[in-house]
């Protein structure tokens, strides 16, 4: 080729560079989902008896009575510490009622968030009969326990009525929420599969 060749119509014409290719996306796979859990209702009242002989009322209900003596006994310390009477103190008596009896007793049943909500207003009251107690002592000079030996239902309902302000209600009602709510055993979907007998 000579030199009058080379004109700028007949210079060799280089190919624009090619873009490199992706790498073709690879389709994503769908996520398997779990099976669902289905029962049938022979299924599940087979299941719900096996539950109701698991059951245990009475230790359901010593475990909540020990319960709310702790947390009784924690309130009236802390208001003694404190020199003054938190009320949100009684939400913890309700919700460490609750557990307890949900562990006692296993409970499905209505009558264990009775027994709950029960325990759990016992141990506010007896938060508060454990601080006037320990304030008698004081002043007394005797010790709690011989004064709380001396109290009898009378006495106790008359310091109750001298000590009541409005605001007890509102945290005797959320105790008595919180120990209902949280009585009730939790079941799941493996409960369900060992009432069963399946094998998973």
């Amino acid at each position: 080729m000579s030199k009058d060749d080379l004109t700028p119509d007949r210079l060799p014409k280089q190919e624009p560079p090619q873009k490199p290719r992706r790498e073709e996306e690879q389709p994503q796979q769908p996520q398997q989902q779990p099976p669902e859990f289905a029962l049938t209702e022979e299924e599940a009242q087979r299941a719900m008896e096996l539950f109701r002989q698991e059951q245990n009322q009475l230790v359901g209900t010593m475990a909540g009575f020990l319960a709310a003596v702790v947390g009784a006994a924690a309130w009236a310390a802390v208001t003694v510490v404190t020199e003054y009477q938190i009320g949100w103190m009684a939400v913890g008596i309700g919700f460490l009622v609750g557990l307890a009896v949900r562990a006692g007793g296993k409970g499905i049943d209505q009558i264990f968030g009775v027994i709950g909500a029960t325990m759990s207003l016992v141990g506010c009251l007896l938060g508060n009969v454990f601080t006037i107690a320990y304030f008698i002592s004081v002043d007394t000079g005797m010790s709690v326990i011989d004064v709380l030996a001396q109290m009898d239902v009378a006495i106790v309902i008359e310091l109750m009525m001298e000590t009541f302000q409005v605001m007890d209600i509102l945290f005797y009602a959320l105790a008595v929420y919180f120990g209902y709510r949280y009585a009730f055993r939790q079941l799941t979907m493996d409960d369900f599969n060992r009432a069963l007998g399946r094998i998973m």
